[in-house]
């Protein structure tokens, strides 16, 4: 609705997570690197947590899109599963079509499709989404299939996402068998008020801006409004914009986000 007015070619702040949007700032190098070593050193148990909306699943997206890996990777976008249901989503997943109807007749399958996979010097990855939402049964399960291994060496790498809550749910002593396996953690942080202007600018010269849309004022009326947190920066820049469009103006000043950030203060309260 407003591209041609601010001379862009896509729209910059949507929230579905688009890789070539991505904003690879200091913190989520740091996430990269963890994920990176993760899986090149076949850590087994990896956990990636941060509050809503700080970009949890944009950096797993740009991780798969932009890193060359021989790896199989299967996604569980939601865990809050019976185990039956869970190994059936694996095995879709990993496209080992099979029907089953036991946890038995499950590892019949997977354990050949790991060995297979090891062979064919390819990795297993394990993506497990809104892992606040795992019930302890299933981190039960989920920690014996790491036990599947040949030579000491791991066949399958789980990646744990989700809030922060998922941390109460790992220090639990009952999960003190599968807290100790985790090697890798890594915590992404909102971003500060320097950061969410640079993730403002680089969005919007990946859209296809060549000039400074948001003025000063302007950003940091977003950061007060978001507190740095992604999602919400998303949310209203686009308000924002859309405002100056009705507004037949090409700069974005800080009272134009003030009145957004009164019109979505829902979002926040």
């Amino acid at each position: 609705m407003y591209l041609e007015h601010y001379n862009l070619r896509l729209k910059p702040f949507e929230e579905s997570p688009d890789p070539k949007f991505f904003w690879l700032g200091e913190k989520y190098k740091e996430g990269l690197a963890c994920l990176r070593y993760g899986i090149l050193e076949n850590k087994a148990f990896l956990l990636l947590n941060g509050d809503i909306g700080t970009g949890k699943t944009s950096l797993i997206n740009y991780f798969l899109s932009e890193h060359q890996m021989d790896a199989i990777v299967a996604t569980i976008p939601d865990p809050d599963l019976s185990s039956l249901d869970f190994f059936k989503l694996i095995a879709k997943q990993f496209n080992i079509n099979i029907e089953f109807d036991t946890k038995g007749d499950f590892l019949n399958q997977f354990e050949p499709f790991l060995y297979n996979t090891f062979s064919e010097h390819k990795k297993a990855v394990l993506i497990i989404d809104e892992a606040q939402r795992l019930n302890q049964e299933l981190l039960e399960q989920i920690r014996l299939l790491s036990n599947i291994e040949k030579k000491d060496v791991k066949l399958i790498n789980i990646f744990f996402v989700g809030q922060n809550e998922v941390i109460d749910i790992i220090k639990d002593e009952q999960n003190k068998a599968l807290r100790q396996r985790l090697t890798v953690h890594y915590t992404i942080a909102p971003l500060t008020e320097p950061e969410t202007h640079q993730y403002i600018q680089y969005r919007l010269r990946v859209a296809g801006s060549e000039t400074a849309i948001f003025d000063a004022e302007a950003v940091h009326e977003v950061f007060s409004f978001s507190k740095g947190y992604p999602r919400l920066i998303n949310i209203i820049c686009d308000r924002s914009l859309l405002t100056g469009y009705i507004s037949e103006t090409a700069k974005i000043t800080g009272p134009m986000v003030k009145q957004c950030a009164d019109d979505l203060k829902i979002l926040v309260e």
